[in-house]
């Protein structure tokens, strides 16, 4: 589904931290882990709405990548195809902010669903997972994949997040997210159908700036409001001149153990 829509203004604005480690390092608890030395090839982003008649198999192709366990993969449900008649139970509207801030870096003078992006630099309709793995594998190749490590733990009551040199400036963006959720959808263009999600997206943060040097950042690991989140990831992401989203350097995730 196609939606051209003239980019409006973007507020992007930092929140207060405490409401990230609410919620998002609530989720810390005895069950969750990372795993040791993950080193993801790239980063997913799948921009969909249970309101989209064309998402679906874009839902499943994700899910594969999300199965796969070598890529950071989230799910972001967006809110504009809701006047068809069905309004999506994950969409927000800071979704959908974040997806007009790719158009802007893109220079595209609208959104689309469903809308696959790569490690911050490319887009695609997302529906085909081995085009989405062949594209990851040859950004990686050529430069344009995950350069700079970030690491994620947990040590008693503290999350420590550690990111490591390079070139350039970043922001470091805590992504939080519930793991896996059914929805049925009971009207407009997918009524009828009981959906799948996985790692869908319910907020992002972001928590401190990069300068290309070495970087440790602590935050309480509070255990808060944990069941709004199953998983957490970082990105460490450029912006544009307005603040929009731009590519990825570095990733990682944790998520609550199944067992």
């Amino acid at each position: 589904m196609l939606k051209l829509t003239r980019i409006a203004s973007l507020n992007w604005h930092w929140r207060p931290v405490f409401a990230l480690l609410a919620v998002c390092l609530g989720l810390f608890g005895t069950k969750a882990s990372a795993e040791q030395g993950f080193h993801p090839k790239g980063v997913i982003e799948l921009f969909t709405s249970q309101g989209c008649r064309s998402c679906p198999p874009a839902d499943r192709a994700f899910e594969r990548m999300v199965q796969q366990g070598d890529v950071v993969a989230l799910a972001y449900h967006v809110d504009y195809w809701n006047y068809l008649g069905w309004a999506d139970t994950l969409a927000t509207s800071e979704n959908t902010s974040r997806q007009y801030g790719y158009a802007k870096t893109f220079g595209r003078n609208g959104v689309y669903t469903p809308q696959a992006v790569l490690n911050g630099r490319e887009h695609l309709k997302g529906t085909d997972t081995a085009e989405l793995n062949a594209r990851l594998d040859r950004m990686k190749r050529t430069g344009n994949g995950l350069v700079v490590p970030v690491a994620l733990e947990r040590d008693g009551e503290e999350l420590k997040i550690s990111v490591g040199r390079g070139v350039g400036k970043a922001n470091v963006v805590v992504v939080y997210f519930r793991k896996n959720q059914v929805v049925e959808v009971l009207k407009g263009e997918n009524m009828g159908q009981k959906l799948t999600y996985w790692n869908s997206v319910t907020d992002v943060q972001t928590v401190g700036m990069w300068d290309g040097n070495a970087l440790e950042l602590t935050l309480p690991a509070k255990l808060l409001n944990s069941e709004k989140a199953d998983g957490c990831a970082v990105l460490l992401q450029a912006s544009g001149d307005g603040g929009e989203p731009a590519e990825i350097l570095g990733a990682t995730v944790i998520v609550e153990k199944t067992s």
